[in-house]
């Protein structure tokens, strides 16, 4: 998903507050070059097998919030994105501290359990966050706390940077180096104007994040779902979905963190369960698409790889996904239906949506 649509719906209030961006300098879409010593918890995903070898298979992004824990979207590890069960994807690498995508810096270190969230609906996109469990530990420098419920870093009109390695444009264009733009959180009745309910998805404001500039320019694309919001120095959203990328009225939607860190903690191997204990699907939110209960299909777990067994929604409309061995993932929604924000998608003939629902490149996209 947000793979991120891009979705900007300002009020008058912050179009007066936040001036229009000047000209997009070729980043995230309206972003710049950031180092990974800079951002060490940004990382990439990345799978040569099913998205080709050039930048490293790269097709989303994450966080880490822990030593051995990095939070992504779930539409990132779907079977949509993946062309294959995450459980089968033997090749799928976390890729920390690298400055360029097409070196060999850094390292790439390979998860050994993966949970994607249960209760994630792909018609709404509602419940968009997954965990990988890491085999070996990162330094305690490259973690980055989630923000909890309350934290000022949520406050309406303040600043934030998101992180990725997706579409610098809107048309394919991805980069080989980390990028960061900044934007503002919105209030919610922005997103809630712009995504009412239709194709794109629906916007619920107890689970979901509203950011962007009013005025548009500067955005999450396709490639950089699942890659972190961060404000005040902490994780406030992961990228999820939206509608085209850096449009006006159509800011980009997050998952927002403070819904799901007790989720989180339960499934990372690093630690205690955080004081908050949020509503996987907040009751106060309306179900919009219509679906049948989840049925347990657990996840298989060959050669021994760690992948905790969890339901998996059914009745949910689904974004078909086409990935080649050796080359660049083709996954893309149904025609009239998101884009996806993960790499591997033609996105020219629709609205982009985030990985999965937020980036997919053409043949090779968000």
């Amino acid at each position: 998903m947000r793979s991120l649509g891009c979705l900007l719906a300002g009020t008058i209030a912050l179009l007066v507050a936040v001036p229009a961006p000047a000209v997009a300098d070729r980043a995230v879409v309206g972003g710049q070059a950031v180092r990974s010593s800079e951002a060490p918890w940004a990382v990439a995903l990345g799978s040569r097998q099913r998205f080709g070898a050039a930048r490293a298979g790269q097709f989303c992004g994450g966080v880490v919030v822990g030593r051995r824990t990095v939070v992504t979207a779930a539409h990132c590890l779907s079977h949509e994105v993946l062309g294959v069960d995450v459980a089968d994807a033997d090749d799928l690498r976390v890729i920390i501290g690298r400055d360029d995508l097409r070196g060999i810096g850094g390292s790439e270190v390979q998860p050994q359990e993966t949970w994607v969230n249960p209760g994630f609906d792909p018609g709404s996109n509602a419940g968009d966050i997954a965990v990988l469990a890491l085999k070996n530990a990162v330094p305690e420098s490259y973690v980055i706390p989630m923000a909890q419920q309350g934290d000022p870093a949520y406050q309406v009109g303040g600043q934030a940077t998101v992180y990725g390695w997706g579409d610098v444009v809107g048309n394919g264009t991805y980069s080989d180096i980390l990028r960061g733009a900044r934007v503002r959180v919105l209030q919610d009745a922005a997103c809630e104007r712009a995504y009412p309910g239709s194709a794109e998805g629906v916007y619920r404001r107890a689970s979901m994040l509203c950011a962007g500039v009013p005025l548009g320019g500067r955005d999450a694309c396709q490639g950089d779902s699942g890659g972190p919001l961060v404000a005040k120095g902490k994780v406030v959203g992961v990228v999820s979905w939206g509608a085209g990328c850096g449009q006006p009225l159509y800011p980009g939607v997050y998952t927002r963190i403070s819904a799901y860190t007790s989720l989180v903690a339960a499934h990372s191997p690093d630690g205690a369960r955080p004081p908050e204990a949020p509503a996987q699907q907040p009751a106060a939110q309306p179900a919009v698409t219509p679906g049948q209960p989840p049925a347990a299909q657990p996840h298989r777990q060959p050669g021994g790889k760690g992948v905790k067994a969890e339901p998996r929604p059914k009745g949910v409309r689904e974004r078909a996904a086409s990935p080649a061995v050796g080359a660049a993932a083709r996954g893309c929604p149904a025609q009239g239906g998101r884009t996806s924000l993960v790499v591997g998608c033609d996105v020219s003939a629709f609205r982009y949506g985030l990985s999965g629902p937020r980036r997919a490149q053409t043949p090779g996209g968000r």
